[in-house]
Formats: C-alpha cells, structure tokens, sequence
C-alpha cells in the first residue's frame, strides 16, 4: 500500500530532526565531560548521520517521484485524446471557415432594437438555439453522422438535401454552405479520412454546415455526442461574437451570455440526439424575418 505523500514528508522529517538531536546530545555530553570535539569527529558524526537519513529521504524521494508519474494511456485514452484534438481544432474560431463574417441575422435584430443588451441577446439565442435553426442544425448533424457512419450514402444524401432546403434565407444558405464546403475542403487537405471523399461525392447537394461537421467526425471516429455539444457550443461562441461587436458588449457581459445558455445548449443537444427528421421544425419566426431582412439592410458589417 503506497503512503501518503504528506505522510512520508513527515515522517523524513521526524527522522532527520532525530538524528540531529542526537548529534547535539553526544557533543553536549563530550563536553561536559571536558572531551575535546575536534572538526574532524564533528565532521564524522554529521556524515554518520547523513548516512543514516539517506536511505530514508531517497525512498520518500522515489516515492514521491512516482506518485506523480502519469498513467500509462490505454488504447482508448488515446482515442479519446485524438478525438479532443480533432474538437477542439474543428470547432476552434481559429478554423478558418470564415464564421466570423456571418451573423444569422442579428446584425438586423440589433439595428431593429430587438437586441439591446445581455438580457435580450440571451433571450434571442436561447430561441434560436431551442426553437430555430439551433436545433434544426443539431438534428441535421446527428442524421448525417448516423449516416456516414453506417456507410448509407443514400440516407445521407437525402439529409443533406433536406438540411439544404430547411434553410430560410438566402442569405443564410450563404452561409451555411460557405461554411460547410471550407470545412470539407480544409478537413481533406489537411485531416483527410478514408471513405471521405465517397461520402462527399455521394451527396447531390453542397453540404450545409452541420451536415459536413457530421460526415467528417464520422469519418474520423470522433463519438457522435462530444461531437454535437462542441459544434453547438461553437455556434452559440460565434452569435454571441458578432453580437458583442453590434451592441457592442464588452468581454464579461459576452461570456454572461454564454453561460446563460449552457443549460440550453445540453437540452437541445439530448433532444437532437433523439429527434427524428420528421421532429424538425421552427418557430423562431422573427429571427428568419431578420436574415431576410438583413439582405436590404442599409449599413451591413456581416455578410448574414
């Protein structure tokens, strides 16, 4: 049974203050009685004692050395640190998918004064994240997942097609679309996967975003649930980015807003995870008036 790290610092102590105790004792009785302590008799009396206490402060040394060593990582830790890897670079702003440039049409709600502040930005996107495109988006990804997964090209071609024409505006299939061919063009040259071009070539439609983050974690073997709440996640971090540039908000009050809809983004994600396609649906319909709108918009910074 392996002690305790604050057990063995302070035994290795106790032992040492032990020895040094007895060093003091036998110089104090030589010289109480007159003996003569020479350096060389102190010096072999400490070097006794260093002797002495080495044996004990090496093994609590070691001790302490391996209690800190890490596990070996099994075969699925690894899997698991790949897949985090893939997430995490994917889903990243840094991914150059061009999100940043779009704003699914909240730069119109902010000119309209829908958005004004965090209470109702967050109110905004907690509709759209449960009642609009949040959630069709969620759905779309599980089906295309679930499709490349089980190599049924024509399931998967006929999600994508529905996920094409489920989108509102022209503007929002502009960015979709954008969004979902970088993601295919960067993960092949730089992340390519066996049987991802055949899953690609298979569709008879450009893969809208979800979709084609689906197909690629698929391909890769990234689990299907990390996968959706870390796409949603980025999603929400994208809405709340270009709001803080329109309001403008500044960094605190943004990162408010993204803690108001962690609870939001894990209850769409388990309901797309056991949604059917014919539980899709809408009703988030002031926010698709705002992607429509945004195309005639006077002043634009974002291209959605």
């Amino acid at each position: 049974m392996r002690m305790p790290v604050t057990h063995m610092a302070t035994t290795t102590m106790r032992t040492m203050i032990t020895a040094i105790m007895v060093t003091i004792t036998m110089i104090i009785t030589a010289m109480t009685t007159t003996r003569t302590i020479t350096p060389r008799m102190a010096m072999a009396t400490i070097t006794t004692m260093s002797i002495a206490t080495t044996p004990t402060i090496a093994t609590a040394t070691s001790m302490l050395m391996t209690t800190n060593e890490p596990v070996a990582a099994c075969d699925l830790a690894e899997r698991e640190a790949a897949a985090l890897y893939r997430l995490m670079t994917w889903l990243s702003p840094a991914f150059p998918v061009g999100g940043f440039s779009y704003s699914s049409g909240i730069e119109w709600a902010v000119e309209a004064g829908d958005v004004t502040d965090v209470a109702t930005l967050a109110d905004w996107l907690d509709a759209m994240l449960g009642d609009g495109s949040g959630f069709c988006d969620a759905t779309f990804l599980v089906h295309a997942y679930r499709a490349a997964e089980a190599g049924e090209d024509a399931t998967l071609s006929e999600v994508a097609e529905l996920a094409a024409a489920f989108v509102p505006s022209r503007e929002r299939q502009l960015e979709t679309t954008s969004q979902g061919r970088a993601f295919i063009e960067i993960s092949r040259a730089a992340w390519d996967a066996d049987g991802l071009d055949a899953m690609v070539a298979a569709c008879r439609t450009p893969l809208v975003y979800p979709v084609a983050v689906g197909v690629v974690a698929a391909m890769h073997g990234v689990p299907l649930a990390p996968t959706l709440h870390a796409f949603l996640h980025a999603l929400v971090s994208n809405w709340i980015s270009a709001a803080s540039r329109l309001v403008p908000l500044g960094q605190t009050d943004s990162q408010r807003v993204l803690v108001k809809l962690e609870s939001a983004v894990a209850a769409t994600a388990n309901r797309a995870l056991n949604a059917t396609l014919d539980d899709l649906g809408s009703a988030t319909f002031r926010a698709d008036l705002a992607s429509l709108r945004h195309e005639t918009q006077y002043t634009r910074l974002f291209r959605s």
